[in-house]
């Protein structure tokens, strides 16, 4: 009779055994789905790797200063005009921005909302006024190298400054017809200058403008052959 018992002791201890083992087992599956389920949490092989949905942001929102049909001055390139207003991703980004034409140079422009205080308006009708008035003022050329002097009135041109573009022609203006009196470079600034000038002065003014101008540089004086 004890030898039957000690032999169901005996399958009792073995049973427990392999139920501590089976559980052991269940365990390790438990904790590997984890570890796979942090490494593809799409349920895709552990291999692969995660893609990543990347969100378009939006540029940050500024309000329109300008509208459509609009003309505004842009340093580098002079008088231009608002054609619309719209949107584009560049890089992951939605960017709102001005179309600009600017007519004399056939060249449209993209200038981001956030980049406006680039721009200025038109001048007023007082402004002009005032411009002609430096015009007609005497010029006012320092005595320097004139390679030092050419970066100046470069860099005047480039403000988009009206006043400044009219100290630049008055400066550079040859109320003469003999070409010998002006090096090329200056005749380059100069066209540069009043080109920009006479831009501004047509949009406010209209068709008189370059008749004014001239006539505040006393280029209307100029014989006609």
């Amino acid at each position: 009779m004890p030898k039957k018992k000690d032999k169901k002791l005996g399958k009792k201890s073995k049973k427990s055994k392999k139920l501590k083992k089976l559980k052991k087992k269940k365990v390790l599956i438990k904790q590997k789905l984890k570890e796979t389920k942090t490494l593809s949490p799409s349920g895709a092989d552990s291999g692969e790797q995660k893609i990543e949905i990347k969100k378009i942001k939006k540029q940050p929102t500024e309000k329109k200063i300008y509208s459509i049909k609009d003309y505004i001055v842009y340093p580098k390139h002079g008088v231009g005009q608002i054609i619309g207003v719209e949107k584009a991703v560049i890089g992951n980004i939605e960017v709102t921005y001005y179309k600009v034409l600017i007519e004399k140079e056939k060249l449209s422009l993209s200038i981001p909302l956030n980049q406006q205080s680039h721009l200025r308006r038109v001048s007023s009708i007082n402004q002009i006024n005032k411009s002609i008035a430096i015009l007609k003022s005497k010029p006012k050329v320092k005595k320097t190298m004139w390679s030092r002097r050419a970066q100046e009135y470069e860099q005047k041109i480039s403000s988009g400054k009206i006043y400044e573009l009219a100290e630049v022609v008055r400066d550079l203006n040859k109320n003469t017809d003999v070409i010998a009196e002006q090096s090329y470079s200056e005749r380059q600034l100069f066209e540069k200058a009043y080109d920009r000038l006479k831009g501004e002065f047509q949009v406010v003014l209209g068709e008189n403008a370059q008749k004014k101008m001239d006539k505040a540089l006393k280029r209307d004086q100029i014989p006609i052959e």
